[in-house]
């Protein structure tokens, strides 16, 4: 990893209120996006996970945003933006990749660092394979891109994927939009519980249930299949590239274990790597040190 001798001064945050709030339409749709920070600074491009939405990297944007650029757009179907239904919109995640794609184009993004995170990873890294020149350095977060990765979890999905038209088996995947499993994604495998906000559920569990939300969360399980026939690329990507990268993993994640960021050594063995006592929401327990490293992270490897 090629380390820069440039050097920004310490990150103190912003308040809360320097965080805007914006939209604009691509192929038809509000593409919602949270913004903070000096556009002339380096920008962080933040992509989320299901189920969660931009609302994820609420207090990052705070923590870093008097220092960097930082950038968070919802999906459609997600968060704040359009939830157009499955016979009017594919669902695919090509289509979320080619949707954000078009979004860095639209608010003149040149260069960025990605943070990817859950499904923010297969929607960035199909961009940075496609732009490998923009991407500055990878913050990886609990996002996968390795089938050492894939937890015992993924079985039904898997058993869906191989016989979508089964009505038990979708079903089954269809739960993962369930109140209780939103709750246990935030809560399994953190240290104290009671410090996890309530109102993450809430929030999201609030967009699952929106009529025809179910369908739409279905349609991209089924469509993750296709993320593992590009592991290949992808990992050819962080061998050809070798993007400075930074992993900060919650070790304790019953979707994308350790072995998943352990993996990324194989093909990136200069990234920077830090399995966090926390579970899939890493952000939510351990934003504080996240933002810590990243800041560090990037004063060293980045101009």
């Amino acid at each position: 990893m090629t380390q820069s001798t440039a050097t920004l001064p310490a990150t103190k945050g912003i308040d809360i209120n320097q965080v805007q709030y914006k939209t604009l339409t691509i192929e038809g749709q509000e593409i919602f996006y949270r913004e903070a920070g000096p556009v002339d600074r380096p920008t962080i491009l933040l992509l989320h996970g299901f189920p969660t939405s931009s609302f994820m990297f609420r207090n990052l944007m705070i923590a870093l945003g008097d220092k960097y650029h930082l950038v968070a757009p919802d999906y459609p179907g997600f968060g704040n933006s359009s939830m157009p239904l499955v016979d009017e919109f594919e669902y695919t995640f090509d289509h979320l990749a080619d949707i954000v794609d078009q979004f860095i184009t639209a608010i003149g993004l040149k260069k960025y660092s990605l943070y990817v995170m859950d499904y923010g990873a297969p929607v960035g890294y199909r961009i940075a394979t496609k732009h490998p020149e923009r991407v500055e350095a990878l913050l990886v977060q609990n996002g996968n891109a390795y089938l050492e990765g894939l937890s015992p979890f993924w079985e039904p999905i898997k058993a869906f994927w191989a016989d979508p038209e089964n009505e038990e088996k979708r079903n089954a995947v269809a739960a993962a939009s369930s109140f209780d499993f939103t709750k246990w994604q935030y809560l399994t495998g953190t240290r104290d519980a009671s410090k996890i906000s309530p109102d993450t559920w809430a929030l999201d569990q609030s967009k699952l249930d929106r009529p025809g939300n179910t369908e739409i969360q279905v349609a991209l399980f089924y469509s993750y299949r296709t993320n593992l026939e590009r592991y290949p690329e992808w990992q050819h990507f962080f061998r050809t590239y070798q993007p400075p990268t930074l992993i900060t993993w919650g070790g304790n994640d019953q979707i994308f274990p350790p072995s998943g960021a352990k993996a990324y050594l194989k093909d990136l063995p200069n990234a920077e790597l830090h399995i966090l006592d926390t579970g899939h929401f890493a952000l939510e327990e351990d934003g504080t040190q996240i933002a810590s490293l990243i800041d560090r992270f990037l004063t060293a490897n980045i101009k």
